[in-house]
């Protein structure tokens, strides 16, 4: 599901197909508007890169240029600079509202039975794009789907997708959101003209936070917040939630005096993270995560080292998945995060 971005006008935090505002991948931007307007644009996009740095957002962004603009010669599309749209264009708030009826998003939904979000894309979803695009278009004769995420895609709907991909209907976009192109099946990708967007620069990020959350991009928890980002928009807003960024400072302190363990520290770190709340758990994962990367990253290339690193980085994540699909004690998780850890940098 597609994480939430900012409007540079409102100054909240906003769905991709909301915002007005693209921070970044000016590069990404240029190559959609090139290919659209040379009137060859490719019929599939699979638009690659790190969860939170604005991939939907462009993907709404081209969807809605599109839609307003449909034929790729008339001279707006030729003038155009970006594939800005304005708040107030008829096209942006009818997408804003869920009711551009030549638009199809496909993306995870809720479970009525768990109230919980489904853990794929269900292959009754991808199948609805068989009749979205066998039916008549609108007003400009452009039907677009975009898939937020095809990594979420069971077995199934990728092979139900796959058929729309082999056989897609004239004036067609397909825009396919991963935050893991690499794995995307072949089959798919290679139907595909692949776009990969880079992280954004702690300055991108800082500039797309402040403007969400009303503060100056110099703003100390701004800049600390982006710096710790990777790169990410939708990273840094959740740390900014809240007392994210003191329980990241604590974990990153604990981190940082390994092999060593505090038990009594550790004690206090569960307590903390206990309960239900989704961002203290996911501030201690990723936090965890920016911990084994930088390792990984550091210093010369022991296969050993890495090994070790590799296989704790396997079953930390496994397990805080556990933990997080099965509402599972999180105390333990602390206690067998920093044990795993602990055996690792000692090897």
């Amino acid at each position: 599901m597609a994480s939430k971005t900012t409007d540079e006008n409102s100054g909240e935090v906003l769905h991709p197909r909301e915002t007005t505002l693209l921070v970044g991948h000016a590069e990404a931007e240029r190559t959609l508007l090139d290919a659209y307007r040379s009137g060859r644009i490719p019929h599939a996009w699979l638009i690659g890169g790190p969860r939170g740095i604005g991939k939907a957002t462009l993907a709404y962004r081209l969807a809605r240029f599109v839609l307003a603009n449909a034929d790729p010669a008339a001279s707006e599309v030729r003038n155009a600079q970006s594939l800005a749209l304005g708040p107030d264009h008829p096209v942006t708030r009818r997408v804003a509202a869920e009711a551009q009826g030549d638009l199809l998003v496909l993306e995870r939904i809720i479970n009525p039975q768990t109230g919980k979000l489904f853990t794929v894309i269900r292959v009754d979803e991808v199948r609805r794009t068989v009749s979205f695009f066998g039916s008549t278009a609108g007003e400009g004769g452009w039907r677009i789907a975009i898939v937020d995420s095809v990594d979420e895609l069971n077995d199934a709907g990728a092979n139900s997708l796959l058929k729309i991909l082999e056989e897609p209907p004239p004036r067609t976009l397909l825009l396919l959101i991963s935050h893991s192109a690499g794995r995307v099946l072949p089959t798919i990708r290679s139907r595909c003209r692949v776009l990969m967007l880079r992280p954004l620069s702690p300055e991108e990020v800082a500039h797309a936070a402040a403007a969400a959350s009303g503060r100056a991009p110099d703003d100390p928890e701004i800049r600390e917040a982006a710096a710790a980002a990777d790169g990410s928009v939708a990273r840094a807003l959740s740390l900014l939630e809240g007392s994210a960024l003191a329980l990241r400072r604590r974990i990153s302190e604990m981190l940082g005096a390994l092999p060593a363990v505090d038990q009594r520290a550790l004690h206090a770190l569960g307590d903390m993270l206990g309960g239900t709340e989704p961002q203290t758990l996911s501030t201690f994962v990723q936090t965890v995560n920016s911990y084994l990367s930088s390792k990984l990253n550091d210093g010369p290339k022991d296969l050993t080292r890495m090994a070790r690193l590799a296989a704790a980085w396997e079953k930390i994540n496994t397990a805080a998945s556990d933990v997080e699909e099965f509402n599972l004690e999180r105390k333990p998780l602390v206690f067998s995060v920093f044990g795993l850890l602990a055996d690792a940098a000692r090897g």
